[in-house]
């Protein structure tokens, strides 16, 4: 029969026999969608949000969801199917037509005897959106994958700033290439707050925070526009959002970083008197989207502190003597360092590791004739990200440098990092 004589009924069946079989061990996965739909509902009264997690079209394809809570601050869960509570674990297994679990969720939290880093007041709430809903391990058919949603129900007045996209039927959608199973992550404040948005270097920026608290908005926001346009020049592509979220005491009076997200304190200078910038510090974590693992920590810290350095000084936000300055109160700072090998790497540590690591940039700029140098390091973190090891950023140091860099044999680097090169073939040109 001549296909383009059968009838149109007939062609679909004729395509579908005429289609080889799979070679044989292999499994094609099944390429499809479940819904998931996060509710959260914020009662300041009571400090606390009313979570629901929605499974809907698809959701034969889930088989099972493990959550890593923290007991204090979920509790009083319950739900359709199964719902096994153990300690500071949680697992659902949904019926196949789907359903949905419930749960409360505390704000609060200290992060040390009189300071919060997640907080609900009585006109606003600031905490990140990744302990709204806990870290989950999830067992899916082969190739499945989320198509998530967020809606918040807040008090009458209230608003929302989160690093999502708000769609027009007033949730936010929730997307995550790294995952399967996508999740709200990032900081988020919502309340009575003031917001300002901007697109810079083709990224869409906010800066919120409460109203009533002496925000500097505007100069954050001016900070941002001076320095993301070198940024993405340093590392490629930036995230499509980018949010500041702010507040003053009770808040921690530091910086932390989040997915695509930063949180500062409303008194931290936007650059201190020994150059040092906590926002631009804490957006270099966001944007770098690093875990530190073994003997890890000095390369996180370091590469944030050298490069909120490096985007003030190449973005002529200050000047290079200023710069220079700045570095040899470093050098100064973390003379006395005797090892990198700490798990909490802060101060004179983390000044050591700055003066180190532009030792190594400049290892890798005489060794490639200046047509690699650390950027290129960094570009590869953040392009790759997941957990950087002493011994990752080692080993990709020296691919990008295309020899040994020989500053890692200095007793200075953790052991994981000198005795990782013993009887390791060198990296190709």
């Amino acid at each position: 029969m001549n296909v383009r004589s059968a009838p149109l009924w007939l062609v679909p069946l004729v395509a579908a026999l005429l289609t080889p079989p799979p070679a044989s061990g292999q499994v094609e996965p099944v390429k499809t969608t479940y819904s998931v739909r996060f509710d959260a509902r914020v009662v300041p009264t009571e400090r606390l949000a009313k979570v629901s997690i929605r499974l809907g079209r698809g959701a034969r394809r889930m088989r099972w969801l493990r959550f890593a809570i923290d007991p204090v601050r979920h509790f009083e869960f319950r739900g359709d199917g199964r719902v096994e509570v153990d300690g500071d674990s949680v697992l659902w297994e949904p019926p196949e037509e789907g359903g949905t679990l419930r749960y409360s969720f505390w704000i609060d939290h200290l992060r040390n005897s009189s300071s919060y880093d997640a907080r609900c007041a009585e006109n606003w709430a600031l905490f990140r959106a990744d302990d709204l809903v806990p870290p989950v391990r999830v067992r899916t058919v082969v190739g499945a994958h989320s198509s998530s949603r967020l809606r918040l129900r807040l008090p009458e007045g209230w608003s929302a700033a989160l690093p999502h996209e708000l769609r027009s039927d007033g949730t936010f959608s929730i997307d995550d290439p790294h995952r399967r199973f996508d999740r709200p992550k990032g900081w988020m404040v919502v309340g009575k707050i003031g917001v300002l948005r901007e697109y810079i270097a083709k990224t869409r920026v906010a800066v919120a925070g409460p109203v009533g608290q002496h925000l500097r908005r505007h100069d954050n926001l001016a900070l941002l526009r001076w320095t993301l346009p070198t940024l993405r020049k340093i590392v490629g592509e930036l995230p499509a959002r980018i949010q500041v979220v702010s507040a003053g005491d009770p808040m921690w009076r530091g910086g932390l970083s989040g997915p695509n997200s930063v949180f500062v304190h409303a008194d931290r200078p936007l650059i201190s008197t020994d150059l040092s910038s906590p926002i631009l510090h804490e957006l270099m974590h966001a944007v770098m989207g690093a875990r530190s693992g073994e003997d890890g920590d000095w390369v996180v810290e370091g590469l944030a502190e050298l490069y909120s350095l490096e985007l003030l000084v190449r973005s002529k936000t200050v000047s290079k003597r200023r710069y220079a300055k700045a570095l040899r109160r470093l050098e100064e700072k973390g003379r006395g360092v005797a090892s990198l090998a700490r798990d909490d790497v802060s101060g004179a540590v983390t000044a050591r590791a700055v003066v180190l690591l532009r030792e190594i940039g400049e290892q890798i700029e005489a060794a490639t004739g200046g047509d690699a140098s650390l950027d290129d390091v960094l570009r590869r973190l953040c392009i790759e990200r997941g957990v950087v090891t002493g011994e990752r950023f080692r080993r990709i140091a020296e691919e990008v440098a295309g020899k040994r860099i020989t500053i890692f044999a200095r007793r200075e680097f953790p052991a994981s990092v000198r005795t990782s090169r013993v009887g390791a073939a060198p990296p190709a040109p």
